[in-house]
């Protein structure tokens, strides 16, 4: 039997009439960096507090390397670090992470004065002094020096500045390196993208998908830029527009590009660039795809 380091089946969690997760299907496996999208409201909070074991779920399951999260070992083997991260304003930033390295109960303190000079911390201002930034710098250092098994982190560069979210995305590679698994929650899309193999999209509560992101770039239309003489290509299998340059023609094609290419190889074409879907593309298209509202 494979153990997972994340797994949920049929998680489900219910706040009186609002069903703010449905019967959610996820694992996540050790070494793996999971991106975890969706829209405000769509559940991605909830899923990880489930996850936490601060919520209870309304049914179904969620482990933590086979154990059920909330218990005291899937507590010892998890680090989170929240969006909107609310610490003692009269400690200082040494004295915060040393406290939640206690309440952790793991933490290698070497690694956390790497992290703390990688960061650019003053961990001697109190709390209260720093920018939401620097907070965020706070959690995000406790989450990786505990070196948890799984991490779950939701929205945590949210008051970066980009020097340091490139900080962040070369640990989180590090924990990758480890074998620790990664669950991220994020609105930035390129973040995942350079992270995350595997994307999970959430909305209303249900997964929309889950695949790697080159399996989902092929589901989405590739474009081609064809500069050259070319005839007409609008009848070729998976062509789905062909717009006019004024030296050539750009071409949608949804699906294999096979049949393009044999039509091209027809004409005399002088270049040819193509250009795959971003993942901000992707994760639009699978929305425009779907019309229930957000809870």
């Amino acid at each position: 039997m494979t153990l997972h380091a994340i797994e949920a089946r049929g998680l489900t969690k219910s706040f009186g009439g609002v069903l703010a997760v449905d019967s959610l299907d996820l694992t996540v496996e050790s070494g793996e960096v999971v991106g975890f999208l969706g829209p405000n409201g769509a559940g991605k909070t909830t899923t990880l507090r489930l996850l936490l074991g601060l919520l209870r779920p309304s049914s179904g399951e969620a482990t933590i390397l086979g154990k059920r999260c909330g218990s005291s070992f899937a507590r010892q083997h998890v680090g989170y670090v929240a969006g909107d991260v609310a610490l003692w304003p009269q400690l200082t930033g040494r004295e915060t992470l040393s406290l939640l390295a206690s309440l952790h109960g793991s933490n290698d303190d070497a690694y956390r004065d790497q992290l703390i000079e990688r960061f650019e911390l003053d961990p001697d201002k109190r709390i209260r002094a720093y920018s939401k930034g620097n907070r965020q710098k706070v959690a995000i250092i406790a989450a990786l020096a505990t070196r948890a098994d799984v991490l779950l982190l939701d929205e945590p560069t949210s008051g970066l500045d980009p020097l340091m979210e490139r900080a962040f995305r070369e640990a989180v590679a590090e924990t990758q390196e480890r074998g620790q698994a990664v669950l991220l929650s994020s609105h930035m899309l390129s973040e995942v993208e350079q992270l995350c193999a595997r994307v999970a999209m959430i909305r209303a509560g249900r997964l929309v998908t889950v695949a790697d992101v080159s399996e989902l770039r092929a589901r989405v239309d590739m474009e081609f830029e064809v500069i050259g003489e070319v005839g007409d290509l609008s009848h070729v299998l998976g062509v789905t527009s062909v717009e006019a340059l004024d030296d050539g023609v750009r071409v949608h094609v949804s699906g294999p590009p096979g049949p393009l290419l044999v039509a091209l190889s027809r004409w005399p074409v002088r270049s040819l660039r193509t250009r795959e879907a971003s993942l901000e593309e992707i994760f639009l298209s699978f929305y425009d795809q779907t019309t229930s509202p957000d809870p």
